[in-house]
């Protein structure tokens, strides 16, 4: 199981807003069986396999360019536990408590 973050970014849209591209990626993992997810102000947050999620994220950043944009920069941060199940609630818990 693993946690991933992912920021998409569309470059060079003609808007400086790009919550509708965004939206649409976003769109994406309500199809992906397997995955929770969250939205973040700045990212995405997703748990599941991990090549599930890799497959999500592939489809994530391939949206835009869907809807014409012509570049598109997508960051990725993976952490991946092999001694223990971790969750993003189990995760945030042990922060807080």
């Amino acid at each position: 199981m693993a946690v991933v973050e992912v920021s998409v970014v569309p470059m060079g849209t003609d808007d400086p807003s790009v919550s509708s591209y965004i939206s649409r990626c976003y769109e994406v993992l309500k199809g992906e069986p397997g995955l929770k997810y969250q939205l973040t102000p700045m990212s995405t947050i997703i748990e599941g396999e991990l090549d599930r999620v890799l497959d999500a994220v592939k489809k994530m950043h391939r949206t835009p360019f869907n809807d014409g944009v012509m570049r598109v920069v997508t960051s990725i941060t993976i952490d991946e536990r092999r001694d223990k199940q971790e969750s993003m609630e189990n995760m945030v818990k042990s922060v807080l408590s």
